[in-house]
């Protein structure tokens, strides 16, 4: 959401962000229906004073026993256009309230400039591309013939788009999830957080999953919505607060499942774990300061870049362009994990950076030192996507007999196993 003084003090500013984004400029609109909505609004005001000042005189007629038909007909006149302004001031005030809620957040100065994922820059690569004396396999062949990943039951009982995972594989997913919430929680300061997984329109709407993301969500027959992602309600737990300066920075992390309809992936990564219905991630959340921001959003990033390093796996950093940042983002870095069996990097984690984008959806504040309530900043992270994470230790750690090695960080979580072999 926008703050609609700024659009009126610097047009070209915000119509200059949206063409860095490839959008048409919006500001025109905006400002002619912001227009039409404060002159109704001032004319509503203006009829109501008049009203107001009739309702004064009535009893002071009916007193001086003056005749009070004329006030009577001009009060009846003015109950109807009053009543037909409150309807035409409400549906303005919607409109514009539907508009700006459509619009992406504007991009930071520093977001590099482009039009797609071609132009994303790459920061930095992390650790050693892993070379074979055999051909590796893909996670889902590694996990079919170790009989612990299967897509033909899941498809089943859910439909595509799902897994079950057995023994060796189902108890690596819990030990990444642990292993990843230690991280954050000893090394990074994060506070756990289990949070609910069905929230309402307005914390969806908070994040920006509402409306313009409707298609992508899972909605239950009571109205709730299956979290798309634990940003949704680890952001929104300051929502309609005001906080102090002292309390900030807040920082969440939780695991937990999340449930995507993926109604744009069509004949994307149809094959394997890659892209679900339901996976598991490790979620960061930091509401700040907006001095606090920037640096909050490189330490955010390095927390989820410990993890891989930690398991030792190979990855690169991109600054996203502003033709590929998400919908709520200012700057995002994306971390990608190299995957063996594709021969190329894939994202694994997300780490954005949403100014007051978010809070001003949420209404979330905290107190300044100068007494006054000001917007926080609100920044969010994969920490990492447990499921990817999985997809990334069985590609980069299969051996040649198909077995999967167990990473030396992960061995105090796995229960004395140091590798998962082929259920007998």
């Amino acid at each position: 959401m926008f703050d609609l003084r700024a659009i009126r003090s610097n047009p070209e500013d915000f119509d200059k962000g949206l063409k860095r984004r490839g959008l048409d400029p919006k500001s025109a609109g905006v400002l002619e229906l912001d227009k039409q909505h404060r002159e109704s609004l001032t004319e509503l005001q203006s009829l109501q004073s008049t009203r107001n000042q009739i309702a004064h005189d009535f009893p002071i007629y009916k007193r001086e026993g003056k005749d009070t038909a004329e006030l009577t007909a001009k009060s009846d006149s003015l109950k109807q256009k009053v009543a037909d302004l409150e309807a035409l001031s409400h549906k303005q005030e919607q409109e514009l309230h539907d508009l700006l809620s459509g619009i992406p957040n504007l991009p930071a100065d520093d977001c590099p400039d482009g039009k797609s994922e071609d132009d994303n820059v790459e920061i930095r690569r992390i650790g050693d591309i892993p070379t074979f004396n055999f051909t590796p396999k893909h996670h889902y062949e590694l996990g079919e013939d170790l009989k612990s990943m299967d897509f033909e039951r899941s498809a089943k009982l859910s439909g595509s788009r799902f897994v079950v995972l057995y023994d060796g594989l189902a108890r690596l997913e819990r030990a990444l999830a642990s292993f990843m919430l230690d991280i954050h929680t000893r090394d990074f300061g994060y506070q756990e957080v289990y949070p609910p997984l069905l929230v309402n329109d307005a914390t969806m709407y908070g994040t920006g999953q509402l409306p313009k993301f409707r298609d992508d969500q899972f909605q239950t027959n009571s109205g709730h919505w299956l979290i798309p992602t634990a940003e949704v309600v680890l952001t929104n737990l300051v929502a309609g607060e005001i906080l102090t300066e002292a309390e900030l920075p807040l920082r969440y992390v939780a695991y937990t499942p999340c449930f995507r309809l993926e109604a744009g992936a069509a004949g994307k990564d149809t094959r394997g774990m890659i892209r679900q219905h339901q996976f598991s991630k490790v979620e960061l959340v930091s509401i700040t300061t907006p001095e606090q921001s920037l640096a909050e959003h490189e330490r955010m990033t390095n927390a989820a870049e410990t993890v891989l390093k930690r398991l030792d796996l190979p990855y690169r950093v991109l600054a996203l362009c502003t033709g590929d940042i998400g919908f709520g983002s200012e700057k995002t870095y994306d971390l990608e994990v190299w995957l063996p069996g594709q021969n190329a990097y894939r994202e694994i984690s997300s780490c954005s950076r949403c100014n007051t984008f978010q809070a001003r959806r949420m209404n979330a504040r905290y107190r300044a030192h100068d007494g006054k309530p000001h917007f926080v900043h609100t920044l969010n992270g994969s920490g990492v996507a447990v499921g990817r994470a999985l997809i990334a230790v069985m590609e980069n750690y299969q051996q040649e007999d198909g077995s999967i090695a167990i990473p030396d960080a992960l061995l105090p979580y796995m229960g004395g196993r140091t590798k998962i072999e082929k259920i007998k």
